[in-house]
């Protein structure tokens, strides 16, 4: 049975290359251009897809919440939702961007929030579904999704595995094409409260799904560790600024790190190799100029018996190996030596 999940086309399992999302959420600030510069740095560094946030906020919030004021440095609105609808691309905007997506040739789709923004997001045709932690519990929501049958990326921070089992139990029956992506929902994620051993855990408990992680981490290794884990689809947030106002932006990647994070993932396996030992052709003049050789270490003479103080253990290699040493030691000579002369097992006596 081979875990694997296809997205537009893409088949992602243990033998491919690792997928790689570039989180933009709503780091554009509510600016259609930002979000396109996005997109094209994006994949510049090496992305396979972009990823947005999608909610209809009047009917995924209380009124209460709606309407409370949000007095914060990273606020765009005096209440929150007014914050939030400042941030909020409309069709216009999510047509523009799909667009421009398969123009320069990158995934795009997006987080739904609430059922209103999984059925705009499936009526724009979008190639995949992401669902964050918080909605893991949200099992209508999951279902509902489910049913639309695009491939679904579902997040499990804050969860036990309870709560991802039951998750993955409503889904399976509907959409086998599911990915579980370990996470830690803090924003960001001590190194420390990463549990990075949960992707083996999950890939023992559900042997269909590929697993990934979504790094909520200031840096790019603990990537390259999940990788090894068998994780196969990263979700990293990404910006252009880490000044820029907003929440998201301080533990974002900036273009710097997420090339460098997407080269390290592409190189891996390759770098992880088929487990045999190997001897390069790269390696061998570097052995031969490091390695040692069995030589006289004085003058000898024909006839002479030799002792291991006779021998030394010189570079460069080549020559007969000091693990043949035990061959020459006791055996009488053939012929005269000069200090330094390599020896080999022909000019010794049986």
């Amino acid at each position: 049975m081979k875990r694997q999940i296809a997205i537009n086309g893409r088949v992602i399992n243990d033998e491919t290359d690792c997928y790689i999302i570039a989180e933009i959420g709503h780091n554009h600030q509510g600016d259609l251009q930002k979000a396109k510069e996005l997109f094209n740095v994006a994949k510049a560094c090496g992305a396979e897809a972009v990823k947005l946030q999608k909610r209809n906020n009047r009917k995924l919030f209380t009124k209460e919440l709606f309407n409370k004021p949000y007095e914060n440095p990273n606020s765009f609105g005096e209440t929150y939702g007014e914050h939030r609808e400042y941030l909020e691309f409309g069709k216009k905007e999510y047509e523009e961007l799909k667009q421009y997506a398969k123009e320069i040739e990158i995934d795009f789709f997006a987080t739904a929030f609430d059922f209103a923004s999984a059925d705009f997001l499936a009526e724009l045709d979008m190639p995949a579904f992401k669902i964050a932690s918080g909605d893991l519990n949200n099992i209508p929501l999951l279902k509902y999704v489910a049913k639309i049958g695009k491939p679904m990326i579902v997040s499990t921070g804050g969860a036990t595995m309870e709560n991802v089992k039951r998750a993955y139990d409503a889904i399976m029956p509907l959409n086998e094409n599911l990915c579980i992506l370990q996470c830690t929902a803090a924003y960001p994620a001590e190194h420390d409260i990463l549990n990075l051993n949960v992707i083996s855990t999950y890939r023992k408990a559900f042997p269909k799904n590929v697993i990934g992680l979504s790094d909520h981490e200031n840096g790019i290794a603990m990537a390259i560790a999940a990788f090894v884990l068998g994780a196969r689809i990263f979700e990293k947030h990404f910006t252009l600024n880490h000044t820029w106002k907003g929440t998201d932006h301080a533990f974002s990647l900036e273009p710097v790190g997420f090339r460098k994070l997407v080269r390290d993932l592409k190189r891996l396996p390759k770098a992880l190799g088929n487990g045999i030992k190997t001897v390069y052709d790269i390696e061998k003049e570097p052995i031969k100029k490091m390695g040692k050789s069995i030589v006289a270490s004085r003058n000898l003479k024909k006839g002479m018996t030799v002792f291991l103080k006779d021998l030394a253990f010189k570079s460069p290699g080549g020559g007969l190996p000091p693990y043949e040493f035990e061959k020459i030691i006791g055996k009488k000579l053939k012929v005269s030596m000069k200090e330094d002369q390599l020896f080999s097992l022909d000019i010794v006596k049986e």
